[in-house]
């Protein structure tokens, strides 16, 4: 169904946003975008950095004694 857009019907849906939503509306949105994008690539960097500090400490066995007897 995409496939068949085109350049002109790429032109032609953005010049109606335009016309629908106008220059500053869409402006904005993209800078809210924008720092959504910045917001989440933090997050993952952020994730990342979490998970290699949490590599750092080897995971403790934490089984109650009485619950290790029985395997």
């Amino acid at each position: 169904m995409l496939n068949n857009i085109g350049l002109p019907g790429l032109l032609l849906i953005a010049v109606v946003v335009l016309v629908l939503f106008g220059r500053g509306k869409i402006s904005s949105l993209m800078g809210e975008v924008g720092k959504g994008i910045t917001a989440f690539k933090k997050g993952v960097d952020d994730g990342k950095q979490e998970l290699e500090t949490s590599k750092a400490d080897e995971a403790k066995d934490v089984t109650p004694e009485e619950e290790k007897d029985k395997a």
